[in-house]
């Protein structure tokens, strides 16, 4: 999949890797960049069409549906980390409303389009899928619950033409991390990375230097090869 010439939907483009996405898929010659905000963004591009969309809000996401026209690469970036210990029930909720069923219903709300253009879906996760960071678990449970998501609509729409990628993305230098004394990647390392997956083609994107130092382990291993194994399941039942 490559971006140029191409029509791009990017949710909570409005700043961090999100932003750095629109700027990105700019770079690489799209013809159309929809940046799903819930806010002003300050672009003056001609090629970038603001949507107000925040992905808990049904009413937002069908008026989104209802200005979109075409579409060939869904970017669900937008997400929530807030640091939590597992005691507030509603802080659990609110990472699986906006980073599990935000992405949901956005996807679902999109495929008609994506299969019309044989497209692409990209779900932003985090190395948290793989293993929990104890300081925001409810970001890591929301996560892990996001890439079981992505590897099952993976296997569902195998046989449609239209391709779902995850991302593992490290520590990158956003508001999010701002809290993390550690070394951290650029939102625009980032972008660049993630664009680079996808038009290689790989279902799996690590695109920054801490979560590449995993690609090689996990994509031989056996976990994915359980993935591939179970994916066959619903090869068989179509068939």
């Amino acid at each position: 999949m490559n971006v140029a010439n191409k029509t791009v939907l990017i949710t909570g483009a409005n700043r961090g890797i999100g932003r750095a996405l629109v700027d990105e898929a700019l770079e690489r010659g799209a013809k159309r960049v929809y940046a799903g905000t819930r806010g002003a963004l300050p672009i003056t591009d001609k090629r970038v069409i603001p949507l107000t969309l925040d992905v808990t809000s049904p009413a937002e996401i069908q008026r989104a549906v209802d200005e979109v026209d075409s579409l060939d690469v869904l970017i669900n970036n937008a997400g929530v980390a807030i640091y939590d210990d597992l005691s507030k029930l509603d802080v659990i909720e609110q990472h699986l409303a906006v980073n599990l069923l935000g992405s949901l219903k956005v996807t679902h709300a999109f495929l008609p389009l994506l299969r019309r253009s044989k497209g692409a879906i990209v779900n932003n996760l985090s190395l948290a899928a793989f293993a929990p960071l104890p300081v925001i678990p409810a970001y890591s449970i929301s996560k892990a619950a996001a890439f079981n998501m992505t590897q099952s609509f993976r296997a569902f729409l195998a046989g449609q033409g239209v391709t779902v990628h995850a991302v593992f993305l490290g520590p990158i230098d956003t508001d999010m991390t701002r809290g993390f004394e550690i070394p951290k990647a650029s939102a625009e390392t980032a972008a660049q990375g993630i664009f680079d997956g996808l038009e290689k083609g790989e279902q799996d994107i690590f695109p920054d230097p801490a979560s590449q130092s995993l690609a090689e382990g996990w994509r031989p291993g056996a976990a994915k090869a359980l993935e591939r194994q179970y994916a066959a399941f619903v090869q068989e039942s179509a068939a």
